[in-house]
């Protein structure tokens, strides 16, 4: 069966900012019909604009009253096996957090998000014959990136994941075990103080993140008919604080307060965006996956769930068109029709784990053979307690001995008073004897109590019974204080309130739907007076006339709202240009910056080719990110070199091809180096042409040979020595100079100068030719 969300609206009091600038109230509220108006603050004479919601909550308003009339009934479906979701929208700070958090102090108004963990553990608590299993998480989307406000990393980036059966969820997400309203609000405690949020001129404390908390409900209620199975069902309750949209101009943001703020704008456009396609109807494509917070809120616009939005508002005349906006926005929300159902035998339900870990443990228990007063209850539950049935033994034991006793005494008091020749027993004298006997039959009941609690108290306490093994007692004792229900179930005054507030919220609902039905009723009576048959032709005229001019007034207003429309369109599309422009230029620093290092990348790695990396990136839909190759670096593999003939250059063991015979190889590799030394290898190689770059080139190599021969004493020794002047009588060298020596061969060796020893090979040489 379809359901409409359920859209309310709320209107905080002016702020001490709005107040100093002097600003008027255009807000104004009639909750008889359930209707909100605005007035246009720059052209009075124009009739306001006029929105009926589910609900509306004027200046004066408690968080109390809105739980109450809104959000019970959606937390009560939570209960029953229905998903659920509540959010908060509207202009940064008009009062989000406020509504969903709430203050401590006045308790009228403790937020809805407190309110939801009290009313689920009320519920628990009282509930006969079913156990729940209760657990939360924490999630923050910042920068369209999901953190995980209660995990070990509150920084770390989770991803976005789709199940076939699961739908949409966040992996890695941690989840915690909640037993109590206390554990919950430590949980929402720890996530607030890990929350993102910074100061603009709007608000001082802004969130600049979504947040969302979740609780998982289990339940299972055992089948009364015999071999039947239990039906198990899961809840499941988002609370939502959005972060608030906002003018950049108003905001005064800059950097990373104007990054956050275009992020959080684009994120509340694609929720308008999916909204209006769901209301639009012809739209075949819901554009969920055009940001973060519409994947996570897939399932709560047009899918399985109950879902409520509270549309917050500011009532100054300064902030008109956001305020127009939200309630457009809402008025739009409102039309929204979801399919929610319950959510039967569910496969994944932690429930189902526990119960049969906790059969298991029962059976090792059981087997173990504990104390007598150690027993085991059939249901999920299990916990060691006194035997009940045996104390009512022992109570009707006593009963029944003291009654006997009494009925003994009084026949002995008759035989005293009939052997003494008295009278029957006075009644004092019996009473005395019954309080005797009643004292001691009380002390031994005291006595016999006393003792059995103590056993259960040890039992269920820190000491564990005999013979029974610690370690799996431990384990289903831990397993026992995560599972819930049935606490109060006895508590007649628990019992009591909670049926109480059930009746005041049937009331309160009967009476906004009775405001909602005087709404509608005023549109039907426009139809009424066209086809009312009057008395006379004056009176019809009077009725068509007034009925014309609410007309005229109404296509005024239509045609207002088209132009208001229009104007809001351009302010967006400026909003939205100069997102552009910025996103535009910071592209270009990206793609310069790149320009850059791209030249300094070596080229053995496969970034060095940007264009190939870009044709081979894969965008993922799903992560909206894309996907890039991984860094590699290409080195070209050659042969290990060899030290003499085939041995490794390194330690490692070299093993020669297959079929080549080494001695052979190494004959001819000998014979080869021999030849190389008779001939002109190089001149053979750098032939002469008829270039003149190559014909210098091969002078230049013989020179070089020649030298090289001549410093290895192979030439003539006459040739090798050009005589400058006569030889030293003592046989030094001043005089001479190495012919044609235009390469030094290194000190010594063709660097000879006047006064310097030649080389000793060639000394020698021309020493025995003189």
């Amino acid at each position: 069966m379809a359901e409409t969300v359920k859209v309310l609206v709320r209107c905080r009091p002016m702020n001490s900012r709005e107040k100093g600038l002097n600003c008027e109230v255009v807000v104004f509220m009639d909750p008889s019909v359930m209707q909100v108006s605005i007035s246009n603050p720059a052209d009075k004479n124009t009739p306001p604009k006029e929105f009926t919601f589910d609900g509306v909550y004027y200046l004066d308003s408690i968080t109390e009253n809105i739980y109450k009339d809104m959000a019970y009934p959606l937390v009560e479906g939570s209960l029953e096996g229905y998903n659920g979701t509540i959010f908060a929208y509207g202009q940064t700070g008009c009062g989000k957090s406020f509504t969903m958090q709430g203050i401590p102090d006045p308790p009228t108004q403790v937020g809805l998000i407190p309110r939801a963990f009290e009313h689920i553990f009320d519920v628990t608590a009282t509930a006969e014959d079913t156990k729940y299993l209760v657990h939360g998480s924490y999630l923050e989307i910042y920068n369209e990136e999901i953190r995980d406000l209660l995990g070990a990393d509150s920084k770390k980036k989770l991803d976005l994941k789709e199940h076939p059966e699961k739908g949409v969820y966040v992996q890695d997400l941690t989840k915690h075990p909640v037993a109590n309203t206390r554990e919950c609000e430590k949980l929402m405690e720890k996530g607030w103080k890990n929350r993102s949020t910074g100061a603009t001129l709007m608000n001082k404390d802004s969130s600049r993140s979504h947040s969302i908390f979740t609780i998982f409900i289990e339940m299972i209620t055992p089948s009364k008919k015999p071999g039947a199975k239990d039906n198990i069902r899961a809840g499941k309750l988002n609370l939502v604080d959005l972060a608030g949209s906002e003018r950049q101009g108003k905001t005064g943001a800059t950097g990373e307060r104007l990054k956050e703020a275009t992020k959080i704008n684009l994120s509340l456009s694609a929720l308008g965006n999916v909204i209006s396609a769901l209301v639009d109807g012809k739209s075949k494509h819901i554009p969920y996956r055009d940001s973060k917070l519409t994947r996570l809120l897939q399932d709560s616009l047009g899918g399985n769930t109950k879902t409520m939005m509270v549309a917050c508002l500011s009532p100054a005349d300064n902030n008109y068109d956001e305020t127009l906006s939200t309630l457009r926005y809402a008025n739009r929300a409102k039309q929204i029709k979801n399919k929610p159902k319950i959510n039967e035998d569910p496969k994944d339900t932690l429930l189902r784990e526990y119960a049969a870990e906790i059969k298991k443990l029962k059976e090792q228990l059981e087997t173990a053979g504990g104390p007598a007063q150690v027993k085991v209850q059939k249901g999920l539950s299990w916990e060691p307690f006194v035997d009940e049935e045996a104390i009512q033994r022992e109570r009707e034991k006593l009963k029944g001995e003291y009654e006997a006793q009494m009925k003994q005494m009084k026949k002995d008091l008759e035989k005293q008073k009939a052997a003494s020749g008295g009278g029957p027993p006075s009644k004092k004298e019996l009473e005395a004897q019954a309080a005797k006997i009643r004292k001691e039959f009380e002390e031994r009941e005291r006595k016999m109590r006393e003792e059995l609690e103590a056993q259960k108290t040890m039992m269920s306490g820190g000491a564990i019974p005999e013979n029974v093994d610690p370690e799996v007692y431990e384990k289903l004792r831990a397993l026992q204080t995560q599972i819930v229900g049935g606490e109060q179930a006895n508590d007649k005054q628990a019992v009591m309130k909670r049926k109480k507030a059930n009746e005041e919220v049937q009331r309160r609902r009967k009476e906004i739907a009775a405001a909602i039905g005087r709404s509608l009723a005023e549109d039907e009576e426009d139809d009424e007076i066209l086809v009312k048959a009057y008395d006379d032709v004056q009176k019809t005229l009077n009725a068509r006339t007034a009925l014309a001019k609410k007309m005229k007034a109404k296509l005024r207003s239509q045609e207002q709202d088209l132009r208001d429309i229009q104007r809001e369109f351009a302010v967006e599309r400026d909003d939205y240009l100069e997102t552009i422009r910025r996103q535009d230029q910071s592209l270009r620093l990206l793609q310069q910056l790149l320009d850059r290092v791209q030249p300094t990348i070596r080229k053995d790695c496969n970034y060095a080719d940007i264009e190939a990396i870009k044709k081979q990136a894969i965008w993922d839909e799903i992560e909206q990110k894309w996907k890039l190759p991984d860094l590699a670096l290409v080195k070209t593999k050659l042969p290990p070199p060899l030290l003499g003939f085939g041995a490794p250059t390194t330690s490692t063991k070299y093993t020669p091809p297959s079929g080549v015979d080494w001695a052979q190889e190494e004959t001819h590799i000998s014979n080869r180096l021999e030849r190389g030394a008779e001939e002109n290898i190089a001149g053979q190689y750098f032939k002469p042409t008829n270039n003149r770059q190559a014909e210098i080139m091969f002078k230049t190599q013989l020179q070089a040979e020649q030298v090289a021969k001549r410093n290895q004493g192979f030439m003539d020794p006459a040739a090798y020595w050009t005589k400058s002047a006569p030889p030293s009588p003592t046989g030094s060298n001043h005089g001479f100079q190495p012919g044609g020596m235009g390469m030094g061969m290194g000190r010594g060796f063709g660097s000879a100068k006047p006064g310097r020893l030649a080389p000793f090979g060639a000394k020698k040489n021309v020493m025995d030719s003189l």
